[in-house]
């Protein structure tokens, strides 16, 4: 995982821990003032919330344990597409830009262009440098796409 993808699950496992954990036993303890806990449904509101936090927590914390951090700033520029780039695209079919940041599969956000070291086009382009064209298997049929930068940010 990149450096910036170990701090969000890091401030995540913060805000479970501190903010989220202490709220649902608060949560927990007012709805067991109400009485019977068969018909509450506060109580059992507030007990899937602390099924789910607890879960989120074990589940983040397993990532942690087992993650390689990849950190750019120590890694010797080459030109090839590494995991962790950024790389500007060109497509060659119709001529539009795309810019990609290949991360690891728990960072991946297509909606602002980090795509997982696992998907197609990641896999296509690794290894490749500036100049390179790359041919990608999509359910559309086949695409190429030009590199056109590399950027080790």
């Amino acid at each position: 995982m990149t450096v910036e993808g170990e701090q969000a699950l890091r401030d995540e496992l913060k805000q479970l821990k501190s903010v989220d954990r202490p709220r649902i036993i608060q949560a927990i303890a007012e709805a067991r003032e109400h009485g019977d806990l068969k018909e509450n449904a506060e109580y059992h509101a507030a007990r899937e919330q602390q099924s789910f936090a607890e879960g989120r927590i074990t589940e983040i914390e397993g990532k942690l344990a087992d993650a390689q951090v990849i950190d750019l700033s120590k890694v010797p520029v080459s030109g090839k597409v590494i995991f962790g780039v950024t790389v500007d695209l060109l497509n060659l079919e119709d001529d539009t830009a795309i810019t990609y940041k290949i991360v690891g599969e728990d960072e991946a956000s297509i909606k602002i262009n980090k795509i997982s070291v696992m998907s197609p086009v990641a896999r296509a382009l690794i290894g490749k440098e500036e100049g390179d064209v790359v041919s990608v298997h999509t359910p559309n049929g086949e695409i190429e796409y030009e590199i056109d930068k590399v950027k080790y940010i």
